[in-house]
């Protein structure tokens, strides 16, 4: 998932950008307004979040360019401007959301997942868990903007532990789920493809998504 933050702060920006980062964000930041719309106009990004009173150009006059461009990417206000007239405001020129700040970090993940949860979800049949995307129709799987080729096996089981993030499955029901096996034996054949599937998602990542309970079962966090 690629963040673009157009925040005019650098003692915000920069913690921001980091928090966003080890939560497995891909994150561009701008400090002002007319640098934001050029990297929009330039990239393709999941969401924009972006303060208003910014130099160049503030956050009504980005948020307006950007619509006048067609474009539907997500854009969400963090900013100060705490109103009733300015919650109001932004959101009536295309907003899909407003964070006033301080805010807490956990609440803008919850809102970050929602707004790319509908985007992609609603058009795309996606599903998605951090930066990782996974298609249900095309089979296209992606994390962090770089595209994982996986066997239909992988696949499959992935898109199980997806659809039920966060919740801790057992190896024999995600055979019984998958496969129809009820045999212990059989089951076992889980934990290979769950060996298969950390390789490809979580190498490489400093966020690792898919985690084992020991003694339990198997979950994609996000």
């Amino acid at each position: 998932m690629k963040i673009l933050l157009a925040e005019d702060d650098v003692a915000i920006s920069t913690v921001l950008k980091k928090r966003l980062q080890f939560s497995g964000y891909d994150v561009m930041v701008v400090t002002n307004g007319r640098d934001a719309l050029d990297a929009v106009s330039d990239d393709n990004f999941d969401i924009v979040i972006s303060d208003i009173m910014m130099p160049k150009m503030d956050g009504y006059e980005l948020l307006r360019s950007i619509r006048d461009r067609k474009n539907d990417v997500p854009v969400l206000f963090l900013t100060a401007k705490d109103s009733s007239n300015d919650i109001v405001a932004g959101l009536d020129m295309g907003a899909d959301d407003y964070m006033v700040k301080p805010f807490e970090f956990n609440e803008l993940l919850a809102r970050i997942r929602l707004l790319t949860r509908r985007r992609y979800g609603a058009h795309e049949n996606c599903y998605v868990a951090g930066d990782l995307v996974v298609n249900a129709l095309t089979h296209n799987v992606e994390r962090g903007g770089k595209q994982i080729v996986l066997s239909k096996k992988e696949f499959d089981l992935l898109l199980l532990l997806v659809q039920n993030k966060n919740i801790v499955l057992s190896k024999e029901r995600i055979a019984d789920r998958l496969y129809g096996w009820n045999d212990e034996t059989e089951s076992n054949t889980i934990a290979v493809y769950i060996n298969f599937l950390r390789k490809k998602i979580n190498d490489g990542f400093d966020v690792k998504l898919i985690d084992t309970i020991r003694g339990v079962g198997y979950t994609i966090r996000d």
